[in-house]
């Protein structure tokens, strides 16, 4: 564990440390579209210290060292001029990743890949120079895992087109997403714009870490796995060619990450946009559709990230069935620690969960739902204080 006085490598206001040889700048670096030394800009000072802040900000599980992000300075105050030397020199190879299934709504497991804190501080830095340089050209009905945009914004801007006369929603769902990102597409978008070899291959190496799980090594041939902080702005350049191409053709569309609507003026029109858009996903990005969650279908039918919209003219934004449902086995199952737990912690445990909860779904403009959470945050607040 690290010490009292022992300078944070990548802290400011250490006067001297060993990332004294990373020359700090007094302004943020402005990227070109194209670039021939990234690599130099994921390893400058000011990039590494803002990654490092936001994995101790993020906290998160181990990797398979079992390093702590508590334990990360003290490391890198040691091994850093070594780990450098190895990035620069195209050296480093990623630790495996640690596999963690969490159960989904559908019953199925969704598969979390940990990387170790040092890959998290590694893949961070990369994340934050690469999309600078992505971030301008992306999609702007593209909401999700970007900066100064949200579910939110998703929600309210189909809520917009529907408003405007689209009656009608392409439900696309894309089987296993993240699992099944084809390598090669996506190098080969990586390689529009970016010309540094040793960064290209570093993130090769990353997507194919092998992945272990009790004791056991798997190699991995496609996908990105969610849970490393490179993932996400991976898979935004994956799916912007998607955004572009709806753009090209005309459509109507709001996308969160994987979460994808189109919106038509009629049924018909919409079964054609469906079997042309699921053609090129499937042929062109080399993705699968489940054909079994998606649909056409009118969009208060259909629930988007949560949230549906109410069938009438105004078509006022909802929380979907399927969160009420969640949100109340999700209650019950807090509700039942009461047995061999602290009362004081369910009901910590509970505040928090409903808090969160209202966070989120509180710009519904139907509001019986939040009306009962309301009575119940309430309740909890009065047990908490008795």
């Amino acid at each position: 564990m690290r010490t009292d006085n022992a300078p944070d490598p990548l802290d400011k206001r250490a006067s001297h440390s060993v990332m004294g040889e990373i020359r700090a700048a007094e302004n943020p670096v402005q990227l070109p579209i194209i670039e021939s030394s990234l690599m130099e800009q994921v390893l400058d000072r000011n990039n590494l210290v803002r990654a490092l802040q936001q994995v101790k900000r993020n906290k998160g599980a181990a990797g398979i060292d079992g390093m702590t992000t508590d334990q990360l300075s003290t490391y890198l105050h040691t091994h850093w001029p070594e780990l450098r030397e190895r990035l620069t020199s195209g050296k480093y190879s990623p630790q495996a990743v640690r596999r963690v299934e969490i159960p989904k709504a559908d019953g199925k497991l969704r598969k979390l890949g940990i990387p170790t804190v040092i890959d998290r501080l590694i893949q961070q830095a990369i994340a934050q120079v690469i999309s600078q340089l992505w971030e301008p050209t992306f999609h702007p009905n593209s909401y999700g895992f970007r900066p100064r945009r949200s579910a939110h914004q998703a929600i309210r801007h189909a809520q917009t087109v529907i408003v405007q006369g689209k009656h009608w929603v392409v439900d696309l769902d894309l089987e296993a997403f993240f699992d099944t990102v084809n390598h090669d597409r996506l190098m080969y978008r990586l390689g529009m714009k970016i010309q540094d070899q040793t960064l290209l291959k570093l993130i090769r190496k990353y997507l194919k870490s092998p992945v272990q799980k009790d004791q056991q090594l798997t190699a991995s041939k496609e996908g990105v796995p969610q849970g490393g902080p490179l993932s996400p702005v991976l898979a935004n350049i994956v799916l912007d060619e998607l955004d572009w191409e709806l753009e090209q053709r005309g459509h109507c569309f709001s996308r969160y990450a994987d979460d994808c609507q189109i919106f038509a003026g009629s049924q018909r029109s919409a079964e054609r946009i469906k079997t042309s858009v699921q053609r090129f996903i499937e042929r062109r990005l080399r993705l699968r559709v489940n054909n079994d969650k998606s649909a056409v279908d009118r969009p208060w039918k259909r629930s988007f990230l949560g949230f549906t919209v109410s069938p009438r003219r105004d078509h006022r934004i909802k929380v979907a069935d399927k969160a009420i449902v969640k949100l109340k086995e999700r209650v019950r199952a807090l509700s039942r620690r009461t047995r061999g737990h602290n009362l004081l912690h369910v009901i910590a445990d509970l505040k928090k969960y409903l808090l969160g909860w209202k966070a989120y779904f509180g710009i519904a403009e139907v509001l019986s739902p939040l009306r009962d959470i309301d009575k119940w945050i309430t309740r909890v607040r009065q047990l908490s204080t008795e």
